[in-house]
């Protein structure tokens, strides 16, 4: 898998994964039309291009095909603080072990790379799948900020969140490399 930042010329193969309704389900916003997406899509070159959010294009090398996008956001670099999130990836890579092995490369690079001291992350409540993720991946649960967001469907989304500290790195990095998956290729600077 290959982790680069996003550039406007992504924006066709991007789009081409991103039309099902499901990936978008926990999401804040919505993306159903090609506006919603133009929308989306040109926020994160906005956010990118303003320093508040670092937003990847994850490639799938073994198809050599997008796979989909997730980022770093909300960069206390004072605080050594950052989020990982605004993760969607189409379909057809979901359940291959991309997931992973992109918020690896992502912890990888923010503690060895950016010396973070806390990587942080976000889900619905409702969202038990990207709990799992999140679990799998070696974040530990903290807790839960109640009637954090709106939703697009009008209820207000509860917010679970979870964290890797820069002391719990080094055996969080040992046990994702330890099982039989696929192991990441690169990420992109």
């Amino acid at each position: 898998m290959l982790l680069r930042p996003v550039r406007p010329d992504d924006r066709a193969s991007l789009h081409a994964i991103a039309m099902e309704p499901e990936i978008w389900r926990y999401f804040v916003v919505r993306v159903e039309t090609d506006a919603d997406f133009d929308a989306f899509f040109d926020a994160g070159i906005a956010d990118q291009e303003a320093g508040r959010r670092v937003v990847y294009h994850i490639t799938d090398k073994r198809t050599a095909r997008t796979a989909g996008s997730m980022s770093f956001g909300n960069i206390a670099e004072k605080d050594g603080r950052l989020e990982i999130g605004w993760s969607w990836l189409g379909r057809e890579f979901q359940g291959a072990g991309i997931n992973r092995w992109a918020k690896f490369l992502m912890l990888q690079h923010a503690f060895e790379q950016m010396a973070a001291e806390r990587v942080e992350f976000k889900t619905d409540r409702l969202n038990i799948q990207a709990r799992h993720a999140l679990c799998n991946i070696g974040a530990r649960q903290e807790g839960t900020l109640r009637s954090f967001n709106p939703m697009p469907d009008g209820r207000r989304r509860d917010a679970v969140y979870y964290s890797v500290l820069r002391a719990e790195w080094p055996h969080v990095r040992e046990q994702l490399l330890a099982q039989p998956k696929v192991v990441p290729v690169e990420a992109g600077a």
